[in-house]
């Protein structure tokens, strides 16, 4: 086991790297200037040169990669073009206990909704109640995140008054002001999910009630509530592991359209702010970091295969 997480840790720092330099020279690519963008009201090319210069983005580009590789392996994403020289990892330290709150919210809600509902779904197939559940998954999947978050707005926030529309509160500053700017962009960016893990569980648990093992053990005389959450359910999950590991990644990506929507200033803000303004240092700090989640939610899911069935060894 130890030898296999050492070989995709180093598989991880590997996917780091490729992402840095596609960032670094895409970036690079796209036409425009954005230091002639900042002086455009003076008019003044001088100016830009000297910030241009101030960057160091006067250099030769191998000579501006190898500084920013040098850089990133010290935790130094540079500064940002126009945050007046603030560091990029202070913008990202305040950013991302944000966005990481809300995926987490988001990735819970659409466990607490999907796992009852697939479970139900699939031990009362081809009922009333399994046509009720496939309908709404279909409706949640239908539904883009930011339309959905709007409509939370106008109901719980224009119309009853129940909670804030915009903004983010600290979990340090109580806990119901924290939730009560979270749970509605939270339900928005994971009721999609809800409904692809529910309908994934839903396939997956009527397939391992055919099995054999299934049937022997119903017919030893087992408890049917055991045999369901101790046999049929952890093999259950192993497929929908992987989909779990793969939507919570995919949220912190959906939360980046939903915290503008509510005005949430975490990474996702951040990072459409910097395309914007052509931020390369803060662009390139955003997805470095989002792409590191992503890698380490996949490292996640494999461990977890380990924990939920002990049959599977990774040699």
């Amino acid at each position: 086991m130890s030898a296999y997480l050492i070989r995709r840790l180093l598989g991880a720092v590997v996917v780091m790297w490729a992402v840095a330099t596609l960032v670094f020279f895409m970036l690079r690519m796209v036409p425009g200037d954005p230091f002639l963008a900042m002086v455009f009201d003076t008019g003044d090319p001088a100016a830009a040169d000297d910030m241009r210069r101030a960057f160091g983005l006067d250099k030769p580009m191998y000579v501006q990669y190898l500084k920013y590789l040098q850089q990133v392996l010290q935790g130094n994403f540079g500064n940002s073009i126009y945050g007046s020289g603030i560091p990029v990892s202070q913008i990202i330290a305040e950013a991302f206990p944000r966005t990481m709150s809300l995926t987490l919210l988001g990735f819970f809600m659409a466990l607490i909704i999907a796992i009852p509902a697939g479970l139900i779904s699939a031990l009362k197939k081809h009922t009333a109640i399994d046509h009720g559940v496939t309908v709404v998954a279909f409706l949640g999947l239908s539904m883009p995140d930011f339309w959905l978050a709007i409509l939370l707005i106008i109901v719980f926030a224009a119309q009853l008054h129940w909670l804030p529309a915009i903004g983010y509160v600290a979990l340090d500053q109580g806990f119901w002001p924290w939730f009560s700017h979270l749970i509605m962009p939270a339900i928005a960016i994971g009721t999609p999910f809800a409904a692809i893990i529910a309908r994934m569980i839903r396939s997956s648990m009527l397939e391992v009630l055919k099995a054999d093992y299934v049937q022997v053990a119903r017919s030893k005389g087992l408890k049917h509530s055991y045999l369901i959450f101790m046999h049929a359910m952890p093999n259950a999950l192993i497929p929908v592991i992987t989909v779990m590991g793969i939507a919570l990644a995919l949220l912190m990506a959906g939360a980046v359209v939903v915290e503008n929507v509510f005005a949430i200033k975490g990474l996702g803000r951040v990072l459409i702010q910097g395309i914007l303004n052509r931020d390369y240092p803060v662009v390139q700090g955003a997805i470095l970091v989002v792409s590191v989640i992503f890698v380490l939610a996949n490292i996640l899911v494999d461990m977890m295969y380990t924990v939920i069935d002990p049959r599977i060894r990774y040699q």
